[in-house]
């Protein structure tokens, strides 16, 4: 197969990372865990699929599994009312 000509035009297919696993869970480590919730519900407030890790209530029968994952709405996440001066 020839090289091409112009590499000036190719872009990426954007398939692989090009920062290292290790780094990337540090940096999500360090994230607060208000800066990560105050995300979650911004999220929730604009409609999206939020998941939210809870204790699991049926810690006797699945001893294996004491947190599961869990959508927010199941969890008892509301969506954020829009705050109003007057009521009408």
């Amino acid at each position: 197969m020839g090289k091409k000509k112009s590499r000036a035009t190719q872009t990426s297919k954007g398939e692989r990372n090009n920062v290292r696993k290790d780094i990337l869970k540090t940096m999500r480590r360090e994230t607060p865990y208000i800066q990560s919730s105050l995300n979650k519900l911004d999220a929730l407030s604009k409609g999206k699929r939020v998941m939210v890790t809870i204790a699991n209530p049926n810690v006797k029968s699945e001893s294996n599994k004491p947190f599961i994952r869990v959508t927010a709405q199941e969890a008892g996440w509301k969506k954020p009312e829009r705050y109003r001066m007057k009521t009408l």
